[in-house]
């Protein structure tokens, strides 16, 4: 079993001051069972790519720089989409714009039906013909995927690093990138259904965040993988009272069934646990016969608040 949880932590004080409320039993001693195992995954909050996507990315063997993880290739070798192409993720958006910066909404908010989704995305398609090389897949509602050579090797944030953020800073470089955006922008403004949609009071599809750019590379997850994200939506949303009572529901379930196996020496067991800043993996640490008795006797704990407030 390996458990990774994204979203474990967060910068600012409000997410520090729920974690110094958080009671994580099962955690602590499962904590004070294992070790470190390398060397932390990321660099700082302004990463490109998120620490879960960074260990993601290293669980798959992929040697591809941050920024430029293609996640977006990864979902279309999934979906079984033509794998010589360059992949990028296109995710409909509300970019509201504010005197001195955008602010890009959840696209939850955007309450994006299936049909409206199709339609906007059928409305673009002449900014990626077919008789171009380019390919195009609607996934779902809040998920497009259009492919071509061009898009190999041109670094993009990570949706989650600019959803309630000023985009400004993380606006793509690259001038396909910066052009394909402003093209979008352009048709989405001048479509019946963004008017249809003001006028019920709901926001219009104003934008499209592009990530994930590249060609795929290395290969599948590891099967005994759990990735746990039901952190991600209170937290993205600032909602701490609901992101601890996830926690503790975390803890309760997955952590609780890790702590077991760690319990009986499970050999395989891993668990990564990924911040804002970092990912970092742990593993059993070796034991003795004296030892594993002490253990028992008395169970080891970690300081949560410490560990999680460092990611």
């Amino acid at each position: 079993m390996h458990l990774m949880i994204p979203h474990a932590s967060a910068l600012g004080e409000a997410c520090q001051h729920s974690l110094g409320e958080l009671n994580l039993p099962h955690l602590s001693e499962l904590l004070g069972r294992l070790s470190p195992d390398g060397a932390p995954i990321g660099e700082d909050e302004y990463s490109l790519n998120t620490p879960q996507e960074l260990a993601l990315a290293q669980l798959r063997g992929s040697q591809a720089a941050p920024g430029e993880l293609p996640t977006a290739a990864w979902l279309a070798r999934s979906l079984g989409l033509d794998e010589r192409l360059a992949w990028a993720r296109l995710t409909p958006l509300h970019l509201a714009v504010g005197a001195d910066h955008i602010t890009a909404y959840n696209p939850e908010e955007l309450q994006l039906s299936e049909f409206d989704s199709r339609a906007l995305f059928e409305a673009l398609a002449e900014l990626w013909p077919s008789q171009e090389g380019w390919a195009a897949q609607w996934v779902d509602s809040q998920t497009w995927l259009i492919g071509h050579a061009s898009l190999q090797g041109l670094a993009s944030a990570s949706l989650d690093r600019i959803l309630a953020r000023n985009v400004a800073a993380w606006m793509p470089e690259a001038r396909l990138l910066r052009r394909l955006q402003n093209e979008i922008q352009m048709l989405l403004h001048e479509h019946p259904l963004n008017q249809a949609r003001e006028q019920r009071g709901v926001l219009a599809v104003n934008s499209v965040w592009i990530s994930g750019c590249g060609r795929a590379e290395g290969g599948e997850l590891p099967a005994q993988l759990q990735l746990d994200e039901r952190l991600r939506a209170p937290l993205l949303a600032g909602d701490w009272a609901a992101w601890s009572e996830a926690w503790v529901a975390l803890d309760a379930g997955p952590v609780a069934r890790a702590l077991d196996l760690a319990r009986k020496s499970h050999p395989s067991l891993r668990l990564t646990l990924c911040g804002e800043r970092f990912a970092q993996c742990y593993s059993l640490r070796p034991s003795g016969a004296l030892q594993g008795l002490w253990q028992r006797l008395s169970p080891p704990r970690a300081n949560t608040t410490e560990l999680l407030g460092a990611l």
